[in-house]
């Protein structure tokens, strides 16, 4: 059978991943009623944490989530297995097309499971990822921010420089040293 069909009969239920009773009937080819005796026959092999009874709230809520109703008239509330529930079922029916069904079904789990399981560690990954990110942009703030402060402290020593160049740059009024006498001949022209 494939494995995106028997994912789409795996529902969760009370924090487990569950089939019902009704569609593994259908999967082994087999009625519910012909499986429920088998099961009930075997009881002591279906602990609550493997197969239980839906109440009639989670019945209902399961109802709802189909467009149509295919539930026909369902008298007794249906049961569900667990993966273990299934791993025990499949000891119970013997025939060629229950094992290769039970096959297909602990494979789908199993599929699952990894999807699981690689969902979570990316996730992870993702999480470790941004708090570095995080981190990272917390240190260039910083860094952002020493620069600034640095920049500004070099800005005004620099000012400072420019300043004492522009001092030293500007040339003081001389003083006008005293008119000495000329050398030479003087002559009645020039006085």
């Amino acid at each position: 059978m494939n494995p995106v069909a028997i994912e789409s009969l795996i529902y969760e239920i009370r924090g487990q991943k569950v089939m019902l009773d009704k569609d593994l009937a259908k999967m082994y080819g087999v009625e519910t009623k012909v499986l429920n005796q088998a099961v009930k026959r075997n009881m002591k092999r279906f602990p609550e944490d493997f197969m239980f009874q839906l109440t009639q709230e989670e019945y209902d809520i399961l109802k709802s989530q189909f467009v149509t109703s295919s539930w026909g008239g369902t008298r007794k509330l249906p049961y569900v297995f667990t993966e273990q529930g299934l791993a025990m079922l499949s000891g119970l029916l013997n025939s060629d097309v229950a094992i290769k069904v039970n096959i297909d079904i602990m494979r789908t789990f199993v599929a699952i499971r990894n999807h699981l399981y690689t969902t979570q560690r990316v996730t992870a990954e993702l999480e470790a990822i941004k708090a570095k990110l995080d981190l990272l942009e917390r240190n260039d703030e910083d860094n952002l921010e020493a620069i600034n402060d640095l920049s500004e402290d070099m800005r005004r020593e620099i000012d400072t420089i420019y300043q004492a160049i522009a001092a030293l740059s500007v040339k003081e009024p001389t003083q006008k040293e005293p008119q000495r006498q000329k050398i030479g001949f003087k002559t009645q022209n020039s006085k």
